[in-house]
């Protein structure tokens, strides 16, 4: 069939098998271009099938020839549906992982649930050497039945405390306009914890520690946005970021759980990029754009590849790194913050200037507005190079 992107919203309902393989290749060949890092050699990913969690599994296991086990909720082809970006982006994965000698099992399962948990850490000590030694969670999902109770749990993204109005963009059509966002309930905000938050890393750190499937010496990571203030009422001062609080406080409670392994636990705060959760997200997509913009101008744009290359050689795996991870650079609340570039002082200057009279009329000229359209489509697979999408294709 001949497959094209199909929009419900800010959703793309299908993704492309060759667009998507050939972007993982790409990031193959971005971190395969860098020199070999002295990084981990077992590695564990929540959430490995997009985004920052694949970029983690494409750098440990082609930067550090690390052997890794996936876990991703990703659905397959269906009749004339196909199937998701993230199954085609693992399919890919695999491929280029097994053809490196490199073991590479899946999960494809709910997460959040003891059975997946349990599976993965079958596949872990399947590995040669049957532990790990880095643990990347990055899990983002709408939804979370807790393992424990059974109740589900929503997440929104929302305010707190009062409504809050700012500009947004259509990123398809290019209007700019104002968009007035309803603050979150009590039990919306928590909701939004329970979905978003930390116990769920923590479940998973318990259940690994208790079945000895974690080296000494070994780290977790998970990720989460701070950004500026214009969008702070609706992100970081908002039912998000209270969930990324709780992602902190339960990087605290992992420290103690990994200090008799000599472990540690990082919350690395990573730069604004165009993700299918972001494009959701009311004012965000308009300061994307601008951001683009600018980092691309000063030659400071990074993907998710190139700023996950940089946080395994620069700050956790550099060369000749001493032992332990006191030596780690991070702020002053102990996380690494790899939006260092993006809250440059004059990078935000000079998007809060061009903030202040961006409209319908001249975004094209002031942002990046195809620029976010392209890695938009690009999630899904769509407008590759080297991708022929006249092409009849299998949905594999």
């Amino acid at each position: 069939m001949i497959i094209q992107p199909k929009m419900r919203g800010f959703i793309c309902t299908t993704a492309h098998p060759a667009g998507c393989r050939q972007a993982v290749a790409e990031d193959v060949a971005y971190v395969r271009s860098q020199p070999a890092m002295d990084g981990p050699k077992r590695v564990l990913v929540i959430g490995s099938s997009t985004g920052y969690g694949l970029a983690c599994r494409i750098t440990a296991a082609f930067g550090c020839g690390a052997h890794t086990v996936g876990v991703c909720l990703e659905r397959p082809a269906a009749g004339n549906r196909t199937a998701t970006a993230g199954w085609y982006n693992t399919q890919a994965f695999e491929d280029m992982a097994g053809e490196a000698g490199l073991a590479c099992p899946t999960i494809n399962g709910d997460a959040y649930s003891d059975e997946v948990k349990a599976q993965a850490i079958q596949a872990v000590r399947a590995l040669p050497g049957g532990q790990v030694d880095l643990i990347v969670y990055s899990l983002a999902a709408p939804k979370r039945v807790h393992p424990k109770t059974g109740q589900s749990y929503s997440s929104v993204i929302k305010p707190l405390g009062a409504p809050f109005g700012s500009k947004t963009v259509d990123f398809h059509t290019g209007e700019v306009t104002q968009v007035e966002i309803a603050p979150a309930t009590p039990g919306e905000a928590e909701a939004t914890v329970q979905v978003m938050g930390g116990e769920d890393w923590l479940f998973w750190m318990r259940e690994l520690l208790a079945a000895g499937v974690l080296a000494d010496g070994c780290c977790t990571l998970s990720f989460s946005y701070l950004g500026p203030v214009i969008t702070h009422a609706v992100y970081k001062d908002g039912t998000i970021g209270r969930a990324k609080e709780d992602l902190e406080e339960k990087a605290k409670e992992i420290d103690k759980l990994l200090a008799p392994l000599g472990g540690k636990s990082f919350v690395s705060v990573n730069k604004a990029l165009v993700t299918q959760a972001s494009a959701a997200i009311p004012v965000v997509p308009l300061y994307i754009s601008l951001l683009y913009r600018v980092m691309k101008d000063r030659g400071t744009h990074e993907s998710c590849i190139r700023q996950m290359a940089r946080m395994f050689a620069g700050r956790l795996y550099p060369p000749h790194h001493p032992a332990g991870w006191d030596w780690v650079r991070t702020d002053e609340a102990g996380r690494i913050r790899m939006d260092d570039w993006e809250m440059d002082p004059v990078v935000q200057n000079a998007v809060e200037s061009m903030w202040r009279d961006v409209s319908t009329e001249n975004i094209a000229a002031k942002g990046d507005l195809q620029g976010y359209r392209d890695d938009f489509y690009r999630l899904f697979g769509f407008g590759v190079a080297g991708v022929d999408y006249k092409e009849d294709t299998a949905q594999l």
